[in-house]
């Protein structure tokens, strides 16, 4: 069991406007490789489809701390001590980064994180490439967006 420091915002890397499955990241992710990546867990906690409708993938407490069996796989060395959450899409058609979020999205996305920091008000909220520099996931200024709605950290 660890503090949790950061909730990681991430995109799927999928063409704007198509829609992925959770059985769609339970194979990407979990798949023996070469199909898949191999791993044990998913990369993240929910998902926030095309319609703005949020799915849970890995079940968690809601605490400030992060369990063993609530892990998931979504920065490499900050898995124990980070929440994950991913947006459907992220590149456009030629899959190069853009911010494909739907207005549903942004919306749900919005709502999500506003009560996550009111509840975690010490946990950093950034994207994933804040701590992986050579991504372009989630395809937005994740700071920017925090200050266009009100978060300050």
């Amino acid at each position: 069991m660890a503090k949790l420091k950061y909730l990681v915002i991430h995109c799927t890397a999928t063409p704007e406007g198509r829609e992925v499955s959770s059985a769609d990241i339970q194979h990407w992710h979990c798949a023996p490789k070469p199909k898949g990546n191999g791993w044990k867990q998913v990369g993240y906690t929910d998902m926030f489809h095309l319609d703005g409708k949020r799915e849970r993938l890995v079940n968690n407490n809601e605490d400030a701390e992060v369990d063993l069996w609530e892990v998931t796989n979504g920065a490499k060395g900050y898995n124990s001590v980070s929440r994950h959450i991913v947006y459907v899409g992220g590149c456009d058609k030629n899959l190069e980064p853009k911010d494909t979020r739907t207005e549903a999205q942004k919306k749900a996305m919005e709502e999500y994180v506003k009560d996550f920091h009111r509840k975690h008000p010490s946990v950093r909220i950034i994207g994933h490439r804040q701590l992986n520099a050579s991504k372009s996931c989630p395809s937005f200024s994740v700071p920017r967006w925090l200050q266009q709605i009100g978060i300050k950290q």
